[in-house]
Formats: structure tokens, C-alpha cells, sequence
């Protein structure tokens, strides 16, 4: 089992604990330590595991010491939490990439059945693909939705990297990538054909400024999403504090905990990638900060689901010029959604209905014969 290839916390990451205050989140969680061996996984519900495989990176030569994080984690105080966490240690490199990509897939399906969250810390950003496989296996429609500055399509169909991995995903087959969505994209950092690929397959994005005005636009995309992934170099200098690891414009700190947090909160994320890291003192913070945002949602999920729990639910139908729509909002989280409705079957007993997250501005723009940006892609891809 490819659990058993983790190596543990180094020593020195621990050392001086003793004297730290009992109430951190250091000596609150299960550590796999070299006197201790990896901790029992049942009862467990989020597990930390650092990657080191960097050979598909974008900056192949900055190697980031997940290590460095862990000290920043450790000394952080939780939350009101009621949450069995462990930090599993690191995934060394395999021989070759494809070592490294089938011992993470191990891993993260191993923790899937279980149904252990992995955050996973560290490598290039084309580590996405091998969890993805996991949803491949179980034949498993998927949602995967990437924080970065590009789309990371290639036009070489059989190149891996951490700037295309996104091109072998969707020549994958079989194919079970339901949604793509890109947070926080930079056009001079797309191609025109990137472009032209997204709109094509109705796949969805968000430009940095829209999500820098108003994050709150992320939340039913990331509610809606079981893979997450987080390619730091889509933030900017100020966030990392150094201007030459960083670029002039990209997400900022407080935006990027935010969404770490609506990605915690969401009812289907399963997994989390961070990748891609610039080693500077700042980002090692900023990392602790994510991984304690993303835990402080889980802490909140509301698990609710307007088929499973109508009565919690207001139904609101919108009748358009062509169309009716219908909506649900909760009236404990005031999140909404809306009913798509595949009627391509000729009999009518065989229309299948499923809820897509929304937002309250979806609704209004029914309610004044406007289809939902998000509803009419949504349609295409069935």
C-alpha cells in the first residue's frame, strides 16, 4: 500500500514543543513521527500528506519544504473544533513521475474509501491528474475546480506538466470530468485557443478581478466542486511578500483564505490540492492560515440538500418567456440553487432532474427573463 511509502514529520519540526502551549494544533492532531509510525486512520476525517514531486513544476527548481509550513501550522490554536485531523508526513518521489502519480492515487482512493478529506501540500499542480483517476475508477462524474492564473490546456496532446495537465485529463477515457471551473484567471495568461476550448466544452471561469471584487461569486462553485486545486502562483507579491517570487497582479491573502474556506464549508469537496508554493517565510504563514480556514469550514458544513430536506427549503418556480425555472433557498443558510431538468428523452417518465448551487443573483435575472450564465452551461453539458 502506497501509505506505507509516507515518510514521517522530521525531528526538527518538533522540536521545542514542549515548551508551546498544550491548546495548538501541534499537540491536537495525529502525527506520524518516527517513534510513533503512521497513526490509525479510522475515526479520522482530514488528513494532511506533503508531496515533493516537482519534476512537472512550472519552476521545476524552487523546491518548497512543506516542513516549513508545518512548524507555522502546528503553532496555530484551533478552532471550535470537533474534528479527528492527522498529519500523515510527505510522499517522496518516486523513480520516475508516473511512480509518483500512481502512489498518490493509491493514496487518495485509499482515503476516499474511508472517507478521509486529503489535503494535499506541495509538487506541481499536474498532480490533480492522478486523483482524478480515483473518479475514473469509480466511474464517477467529477467536478474539478482549479485556483489559477491560466487554464493549463496544452495543445500537445500527450505533454504532462504542471502548466497542461488539464489536456490530459480531457482526452482521458473514459472521460468522467463533468465541469472544469477556473477562479481567478488572467486573460495574458490564456491563449485565445484556451479560450475557445473553454467556451466550447461550456466549462466555466471567473476572472481575478471579479473574484478580487466580490469572492462571494466563488462560493457555489466551489459547493458544487469534489476536486479543488490551488496553484499559488496565481497570487500576487503582496501576498508572499517577495517581488521576486510573486507577480504585480493576483490574488491577495484574504481572498485566498476565503475561498480555502468555502472550499471547507462546501458538502462535496473531497479533495485539496495546494501546489505549486514559492519558499519564502510569508508564504509558509500564509499556507498555515489556508489549511486553518479550510478546517474552520468543514467544522461548519451544513450538509443539507433541498431533495433530502424540503421542508427546510422555500420553492420558488419563474416562469420565463420560453421556460420555468425552479429555485430553492435555505432558510438556514440563505444558499440557493436551481433545477436542471435533461428532458432530451422522448418519454416524458424518463426526464432526470438535478440541483445546481446558485447564487441570489441567478434567481433576480430569472425573475427578469434572463437565463443564468451558469444554468445554460450547465444544460449543454448534458
Amino acid at each position: 500500500m502506497s501509505l506505507e511509502l509516507l515518510s514521517p514529520i522530521e525531528n526538527e519540526v518538533l522540536v521545542g514543543f514542549s515548551l508551546l502551549p498544550k491548546q495548538i494544533i501541534g499537540k491536537n492532531i495525529q502525527l506520524h513521527t518516527l517513534s510513533k509510525g503512521l497513526p490509525d486512520l479510522k475515526g479520522l476525517q482530514i488528513a494532511i500528506v506533503g508531496l515533493e514531486e516537482q519534476r512537472n513544476s512550472f519552476f521545476p527548481n524552487n523546491q518548497y519544504n512543506v516542513n516549513q509550513f508545518r512548524r507555522a501550522f502546528y503553532e496555530l490554536f484551533p478552532g471550535n473544533w470537533n474534528i479527528n485531523i492527522a498529519d500523515l508526513g510527505n510522499l517522496p518521489n518516486g523513480e520516475n513521475v508516473e511512480d509518483s502519480y500512481f502512489a498518490v492515487k493509491e493514496i487518495a482512493s485509499h482515503l476516499k474509501q474511508m472517507n478521509i478529506i486529503p489535503i494535499f501540500i506541495g509538487g506541481s499542480h499536474d498532480l490533480i491528474f492522478p486523483i482524478y483517476q480515483v473518479f475514473q475508477n469509480l466511474n464517477q462524474l467529477v467536478n474539478i475546480t482549479s485556483i489559477d492564473r491560466s487554464f493549463d490546456f496544452s495543445q500537445e496532446e500527450e505533454l504532462i506538466s504542471g502548466r497542461s495537465y488539464m489536456s490530459k485529463i480531457i482526452m482521458e477515457k473514459p472521460n468522467v470530468l463533468n465541469n472544469y471551473t477556473n477562479l481567478g484567471f488572467q486573460s495574458y495568461y490564456c491563449a485565445l485557443e484556451e479560450k475557445d476550448l473553454m467556451n466550447k466544452l461550456y466549462f466555466e471561469s471567473i476572472r481575478l478581478g471579479k473574484i478580487l471584487d466580490d469572492v462571494s461569486l466563488a462560493e457555489p462553485i466551489l459547493r458544487d466542486s469534489d476536486i479543488v486545486g490551488m496553484d499559488m502562483k496565481s497570487l500576487s507579491w503582496e501576498a508572499i511578500a517577495d517581488p521576486l517570487k510573486g507577480q504585480p497582479n493576483g490574488l491577495d491573502s484574504r481572498t485566498i483564505c476565503s475561498l480555502t474556506r468555502y472550499a471547507g464549508i462546501s458538502d462535496r469537496v473531497s479533495f485539496l490540492g495546494i501546489y505549486e508554493m514559492p519558499s519564502t517565510p510569508m508564504m509558509n504563514q500564509l499556507l498555515a492560515q489556508m489549511i486553518w480556514y479550510f478546517i474552520e469550514g468543514f467544522q461548519y458544513r451544513f450538509s443539507e440538500h433541498p431533495v433530502l430536506f424540503s421542508e427546510d427549503f422555500i420553492k420558488y418556480s419563474v416562469t420565463l418567456s420560453d421556460q420555468t425555472m425552479v429555485f430553492y433557498k435555505s432558510e438556514k443558510s440563505q444558499r440557493w440553487w436551481m433545477e436542471l431538468t435533461n428532458d432530451s428523452h422522448l418519454d416524458n417518465k424518463s426526464k432526470t432532474s438535478t440541483l445546481l448551487a446558485c447564487t441570489r443573483k441567478d434567481y433576480d435575472d430569472a425573475t427578469r427573463d434572463v437565463v443564468p450564465e451558469r444554468w445554460f452551461n450547465a444544460i449543454k453539458r448534458l
